[in-house]
């Protein structure tokens, strides 16, 4: 029975080794440098194209080497005539073709009219032919457009993280209607992983941050938030997806959220002291004061949708400048360098891949716990009633800030 259990092992590590690998090749798979006219891979095509246009937000979903798909457009215009309309098209290439649009290529030209826009003709079909409208900007040249409503790349991984956090846990809630996990043990690897979860953010994070029975009022929210960018995170991860939280417009909403409920739900002696500052200040100081904690408490929730943007923007940007370094080795010494590049770059980028994965849980940890403690600075009452009450609000206020610190510093060097 000793060999077949080392048989096992080693076949364990051959298809731990394969996994890492796929996930490696994903990048490299999915980014295709761009090319010129002449058909040659230039320096300006891979940044703006292989580097920028695959990690940021695009109207298509790219799965190359075998095709993209492009996502229907959306535009709210206004028509040189001044009225409103509502436009629609299948893709960024019908609407090139059927409607009053062209696209300003990258570096296309100075004055940004519509004159230095590619709007019919061959140089907008081979425009179109090498993917190239999908990386450029896109101008109306009748009128303005209004508002973009068009369906992006993020918003269909943002829809699709919603979509398994729902189908993750409908089912588990139903479970715990029928009594399983609460008149006797959970069942399944699926329940015990996700009720694990559930009680280290109602226990680690909830409850010690927010006072009194209040957790359980917003103890959905942070379960939510946390399960929805944990998922938004991972999704990052996988071979021709990509992560929503990249987005700023989607961690934005998100620390909007957060700080929608501070100011709903924040108590009057929280309101009190930020209109009013500390009670025992000099008049001077609380004037002083006021508008620091004003633009304290923006700053706070800004930084929340700028944290989590930019470890996750970051970390796609260095998987994407290592593959993009192979062409650019390519273009510079020859076809031998970018051979010997492909080794360290697909070692390099599985090693980024493991360090995000780690990432994905740490931001959704940190934003979980940011909005937990900003919820519950603001939800909290001070007791009025003696010195020992005013000591016992002094030392929780004192906890929750030095919580804060601690997550701020504990957070500062990540950067993946």
């Amino acid at each position: 029975m000793l060999l077949p259990a080392k048989y096992m092992k080693a076949r364990a590590r051959s298809l731990g080794f394969v996994a890492l690998l796929v996930l490696g090749l994903g990048p490299a798979l999915t980014a295709t440098p761009a090319h010129a006219a002449e058909g040659e891979v230039t320096l300006e095509g891979i940044v703006n194209n292989v580097i920028l246009g695959h990690a940021t937000d695009g109207y298509y979903l790219n799965f190359k080497p075998f095709d993209n798909v492009e996502l229907p457009r959306i535009m709210l215009v206004r028509t040189a005539d001044g009225n409103l309309d509502l436009e629609a098209y299948g893709s960024t290439a019908s609407m090139l073709k059927n409607g009053p649009y062209g696209i300003q290529a990258h570096g296309g030209g100075e004055s940004g009219g519509h004159a230095d826009l590619v709007t019919q003709g061959a140089a907008l079909d081979e425009a179109i032919s090498a993917d190239e409208h999908l990386h450029s900007s896109v101008q109306r040249t009748d009128g303005h457009v209004v508002l973009d409503l068009s369906i992006s790349r993020h918003f269909v991984f943002g829809l699709l993280a919603m979509l398994i956090v729902l189908a993750v846990f409908i089912p588990l809630a139903q479970r715990y209607k029928r009594g399983v996990g609460r008149e006797k043990a959970p069942s399944g690897v699926l329940q015990n992983m996700m009720e694990v979860l559930v009680i280290f953010i109602r226990d680690e994070i909830a409850k010690p941050n927010i006072q009194g029975e209040k957790w359980r009022k917003f103890l959905p929210y942070l379960l939510s938030a946390f399960f929805f960018i944990l998922v938004a995170n991972i999704l990052g991860l996988v071979p021709y997806a990509g992560a929503a939280t990249s987005n700023i417009a989607v961690t934005g909403v998100l620390a909007v959220m957060t700080f929608v409920i501070v100011l709903l739900y924040s108590s009057k002696d929280h309101y009190k002291e930020l209109f009013t500052g500390p009670p025992d200040a000099p008049l001077l100081v609380r004037i002083i004061f006021v508008p620091i904690e004003l633009v304290g408490l923006v700053m706070r929730h800004l930084a929340l949708a700028i944290r989590l943007f930019a470890n996750m923007m970051g970390g796609a940007l260095i998987i994407f400048s290592l593959i993009g370094l192979i062409f650019i080795m390519n273009i510079l010494f020859g076809g031998a360098v970018a051979g010997g590049t492909v080794i360290i770059s697909i070692g390099f980028t599985v090693f980024i891949l493991l360090l995000k994965l780690l990432v994905a849980f740490i931001q959704a940890y940190v934003f979980t716990i940011l909005s937990a403690l900003f919820i519950g600075m603001a939800v909290e009452e001070h007791d009025h009633g003696g010195h020992e009450g005013q000591e016992d609000h002094s030392s929780t206020s004192g906890r929750l800030e030095e919580r804060l610190d601690a997550v701020e510093e504990a957070v500062e060097p990540t950067s993946a």
